[in-house]
């Protein structure tokens, strides 16, 4: 996935490039995510519908991310579990012990609850990403981009460091070029993000999301 940029080429953008790489990359952001929330509307309506009849409400499953310049929003998406499994267990460990002083530590991995149960119709929106879908909404409204670092969970953000702050100067994306690599430890997953924003263009957006159905379509 490095072939994404070569990070012996990559240079850092200028100040007035990047102001105006990002200026076109929301126009971007507006024009693609309005037009697709138009295309799919009949698909959005159909996951909709389905998810009310075999599994009921609520059909969104909304929760509380940090984003650009530590801004908190929603995120939507559609209902994949059962409501009584809906919650992550994935917060800092109470009382927080000392090796979370310095920030988020390397070895820190998110743990779902065991008790998870993915709704069949959660099955397949899973298998194809359709549950982030309600995502273009966020992209819209300015909360996302279409392309970007994952959005975190606050209970984590309160902990990071100066260093892992800096993944916070851009809109988290629905895709991003972390998630091409897979399986990370938290330390990687930030020298990654801070990698894409100092190298962010339209171009490696353009090979991150070809990367991104590449993968796709091989799994």
């Amino acid at each position: 996935m490095e072939n994404v940029r070569s990070r012996t080429q990559a240079r850092t953008t200028s100040p007035g490039n990047r102001k105006v790489n990002f200026f076109i990359k929301r126009l971007i952001d507006i024009g693609v995510s309005f037009t697709l929330l138009l295309l799919l509307a009949p698909l959005l309506l159909f996951i909709g519908i389905r998810i009310m009849k075999k599994e009921g409400k609520p059909i969104f499953f909304r929760q509380r991310r940090i984003g650009k310049f530590n801004h908190g929003f929603i995120v939507w998406q559609f209902r994949t579990m059962t409501n009584p499994s809906r919650v992550i267990r994935a917060f800092p460990p109470h009382p927080v012990p000392e090796s979370w002083d310095g920030g988020v530590p390397d070895e820190f991995n998110f743990e779902r609850d065991s008790y998870v149960t993915v709704t069949p119709t959660g099955v397949w929106l899973r298998k194809y990403n359709l549950h982030k879908l309600p995502q273009l909404w966020n992209v819209l409204k300015g909360d996302m981009s279409l392309v970007g670092p994952k959005g975190e969970i606050p209970e984590i953000v309160d902990h990071y460091n100066y260093y892992q702050m800096k993944r916070l100067k851009v809109r988290p994306g629905i895709i991003g070029y972390t998630e091409l690599k897979g399986e990370l430890n938290y330390s990687e997953k930030i020298r990654r993000d801070l990698f894409y924003i100092e190298n962010c263009s339209i171009r490696m957006d353009a090979r991150i999301f070809m990367q991104t159905i590449k993968s796709f379509l091989s799994s």
